[in-house]
């Protein structure tokens, strides 16, 4: 689950899509692609005022950021390894050398995440475990065939997890939340995506029409994954409905996936793709 992040030479929305959707300014805030809620412009309530130590002695909340955290270390493992992979599938060292610098970053963010888990005394593997199926097998089913694909799914693919990580955030304590926030953070590498496919698309229109449909099943696998995951889960199912940590409504769990997907137009535009 990785999180590149949309570039600050993507294309205007028209005006309506701006004041509903224009990107907040400023690294990892940019990605979201929506305008904060509500609740994140009043400040917190609930348990996203309170810190950890307070707010973990509900065990339903702990067990719901225990799988939170698992999900995302694994996703970050996950990331280091097939960044790694896609490293072969480099054109130039220059370019080979940009991915490995990713596929770096990836691995830092899950030594944190462990790191984390470990510090709250839960055994880092034992709660990344029940997502490893999952992770892999949507990683498996969208196996780049080439360059382009991979920087396409890095960019797209990756972001909408890492959107949904950040909505969910906005309901976690202020520790948990400081630490999920960081490893969605951007690293800087969404510009060099957007170039390279660009870049592509401008010598080769054929392209386009390929990087779009892929780009178009990543969304549908993406979200596939993450029903799957939420559904098997029920500490963390439990939390996005508001059972704990003042989480989703029905009502809202439906604009924070049409959040999700308008996000996603927005990176297709910036890579000159139809969504």
């Amino acid at each position: 689950m990785r999180f590149m992040e949309t570039p600050d030479h993507a294309p205007e929305p028209d005006n309506a899509a701006k004041a509903e959707d224009a990107p907040r300014a400023g690294g990892a805030a940019a990605d979201a692609g929506a305008a904060p809620s509500a609740e994140t412009a009043a400040g917190p309530t609930g348990i996203a005022a309170q810190d950890w130590a307070t707010a973990s002695a509900d065990p339903r909340y702990r067990a719901a950021v225990v799988d939170l955290l698992g999900a995302l270390a694994y996703g970050e493992l996950a990331a280091f390894e097939r960044l790694a992979d896609d490293a072969k599938l480099a054109p130039t060292l220059g370019d080979k050398a940009e991915l490995a610098k990713m596929a770096s970053a990836e691995f830092h963010h899950f030594e944190r995440l462990r790191d984390r888990l470990a510090a709250i005394d839960e055994e880092p593997t034992a709660a990344m475990e029940p997502f490893a199926r999952a992770l892999d097998d949507f990683h498996h089913q969208t196996a780049p065939s080439d360059w382009l694909e991979g920087l396409v799914k890095a960019y797209v693919g990756d972001s909408i997890a890492s959107d949904f990580y950040r909505e969910v955030a906005v309901h976690l304590d202020s520790d948990t939340r400081a630490l999920v926030l960081a490893v969605l953070d951007d690293t800087g590498h969404g510009n060099f995506a957007v170039e390279k496919v660009r870049a592509a698309i401008e010598a080769d229109p054929r392209i386009a029409g390929r990087l779009a449909l892929w780009a178009r099943r990543l969304m549908g696998e993406a979200l596939s994954q993450a029903q799957r995951v939420v559904a098997e889960r029920d500490a963390l199912s439990t939390m996005l409905v508001g059972g704990v940590a003042d989480g989703f409504d029905l009502a809202e769990i439906g604009k924070m996936f049409s959040r999700i997907t308008k996000a996603h137009t927005l990176r297709m535009a910036a890579l000159d793709l139809a969504s």
